[in-house]
């Protein structure tokens, strides 16, 4: 079995056609699929969802760029919605420093609420961070120090030292499509040793569609092409690891069944 970590189920481009996108999943053998919440807005439709389908799991969180919208959602309100049995995880949030869509300091305290609440929960946070290494490290190092909380670094595409500080902190990390690139050779470089028991596997569907897809909208059916690739990489059958990230799935996401 596979299984997509991370995936938007909801959003433009899948949404349309949702049915068939969930059919052409389980047809390549993706029996469970993470769907990701961006905004609040979307909390209601990605809940019913996970709801209405038993292999598909929901999360709730403000996406970075969504921070300067969302200054009323702090732990406590995070808490409230994840308490509903199909939401394993919290986010994504992070930090985004690319697009800087959201001021800085903004990004940074909805960052700290979602880790707040994943303390709280015993759920994982999801964690999007882009041109954002140092800070991203140095809060969850600070927030580790407060109390445990367990997560993953989603589309992980940030250097190996980076990658180094999240699994020193215990965290997972989630490869996407952009693994396949071809302009994505130091991203392979870490896919190479990233230990096998902390690794997962994602779509980010409808984006980042892998090598033979590039281009097209993504789905979760194409993780399997992601896991391929990323098996012939590391030297090691597909089927070791696609067993290899489903059981991480599992461990990290406690709250979601096989």
């Amino acid at each position: 079995m596979f299984v997509d970590s991370h995936c938007h189920l909801n959003y433009k481009g899948i949404v349309e056609d949702q049915a068939a996108v969930l059919a052409r999943a389980r047809g390549a053998g993706v029996t469970a699929m993470l769907n990701i919440s961006t905004r609040e807005s979307e909390w209601d439709e990605v809940i019913g969802l996970a709801e209405a389908q038993s292999d598909v799991w929901a999360s709730v969180g403000i996406h970075p760029h969504e921070a300067d919208a969302h200054i009323e959602i702090d732990a406590a309100k995070l808490i409230k919605r994840a308490a509903n049995p199909r939401v394993v995880g919290i986010g994504e949030s992070g930090l985004d420093y690319y697009y800087d869509k959201s001021d800085r300091e903004q990004q940074r305290t909805s960052f700290r609420s979602h880790i707040h609440a994943a303390r709280e929960t015993g759920l994982p946070i999801i964690v999007h961070t882009r041109d954002a290494e140092d800070d991203t490290a140095s809060i969850l190092a600070e927030e580790m120090e407060q109390g445990a909380f367990t997560g993953v670094i989603h589309c992980f595409t940030a250097s190996a030292e980076f990658g180094r500080k999240a699994l020193d902190l215990g965290f997972y990390v989630s490869l996407s499509g952009i693994v396949t690139f071809k302009n994505a050779v130091d991203l392979q470089d870490v896919a190479k040793w990233l230990p096998e028991d902390r690794l997962l596997v994602e779509t980010d569907a409808p984006f980042l569609a892998p090598v033979p897809h590039r281009g097209k909208v993504g789905e979760p059916a194409f993780v399997a092409e992601t896991a391929a690739f990323l098996a012939n990489l590391r030297g090691i059958p597909v089927d070791n690891l696609r067993a290899a990230t489903a059981a991480n799935f599992y461990r990290l996401f406690t709250k979601a069944t096989p």
